[in-house]
């Protein structure tokens, strides 16, 4: 366990110049997951609840971009907080911030300019839809803060990654109403349970340091708290359906994405960090099948 590690410097990323490397690294480009992640909710909203399908494909693209530099600022925010906590840890020790290979001073240039480019995609938006933009900054900026002081720094996460579920609403109806506040509630019980199982990688190593997370919490209760999670986002999910008056397509279609949570919680191996990472990437394709379910419920 003390010397897994998920960063994945070869492939495409050792075929940049050298000094981007570790810029790319820091922005975890080698690992697209995390962009994905973040911005599935958004397209659910998008999917949901845009006016048409032109309208859905640009704001699409809009948060595909925002995601990945979205993502990017955070994981340098994160990395900041926790480059003395990460040198203590198999996993994280090699991230750029706390191997040395970028300084912090470093980071804090490359924050900014991924901030302005961030902000020149949000001002493309509804004015809701940038306020709302605007105010994820908080949740993102405290995020690294919530392992040091509670259990359930996956909840945090959830608020902060599940943020596009307020932001992809917003960008299409210019408005927030009950179909997003569900939709939110849904992608933090999501992100709750995809969290818990990355947090086991790190389960032993966490400990040792001293931080929370709710793969410790629970540990050998994961399983009964991610089915758990899980049967939470399915519930949330049909609301937000139904409260958007969706078609009888989007019933028989709800049983995918269903069903592809529903494996996770039968083949979880807490003991197996590759296994948990696999996992864990799985959620792309769960988020990918609620975005089509809400489409499919709109024919």
């Amino acid at each position: 366990m003390a010397t897994y590690t998920d960063i994945r410097a070869g492939g495409w990323v050792a075929r940049l110049p050298e000094g981007w490397r570790p810029y790319a690294l820091l922005m975890r480009l080698d690992r697209p997951i995390g962009a994905w992640l973040l911005v599935l909710p958004g397209l659910w909203g998008i999917a949901l609840l845009a006016p048409s399908w032109g309208q859905g494909l640009w704001l699409a693209a809009l948060f595909g971009l925002g995601a990945v530099v979205t993502r990017g600022a955070g994981c340098v925010v994160n990395d900041l907080w926790d480059r003395e906590l990460d040198r203590r840890v198999g996993r994280t020790r090699g991230r750029p911030l706390a191997s040395g290979a970028v300084t912090p001073r470093q980071a804090l240039l490359f924050l900014g300019v991924l901030g302005l480019i961030g902000l020149a995609i949000l001002v493309q938006l509804k004015t809701v839809a940038i306020l709302v933009g605007l105010a994820s900054m908080v949740p993102v900026v405290l995020y690294p803060l919530a392992k040091r002081v509670t259990d359930w720094p996956q909840a945090v996460l959830g608020v902060t990654f599940g943020w596009g579920a307020l932001l992809g609403p917003a960008a299409a109806t210019g408005t927030l109403g009950w179909e997003a506040a569900a939709l939110y509630a849904a992608a933090i019980a999501w992100i709750l349970g995809y969290d818990t199982i990355y947090a086991h990688q790190d389960r032993e190593d966490d400990a040792l340091v001293g931080i929370g997370s709710t793969a410790l919490k629970f540990g050998e209760r994961t399983r009964p708290f991610l089915a758990a999670c899980y049967a939470a986002t399915i519930a949330l999910l049909a609301l937000a359906g139904w409260a958007a008056g969706l078609g009888a397509l989007f019933w028989p279609a709800l049983a995918l994405p269903a069903g592809l949570l529903a494996r996770q919680v039968a083949t979880l191996d807490i003991r197996d960090p590759a296994r948990c990472l696999k996992l864990f990437k799985a959620n792309r394709e769960v988020g990918l099948a609620v975005a089509l379910a809400f489409m499919l419920g709109r024919l």
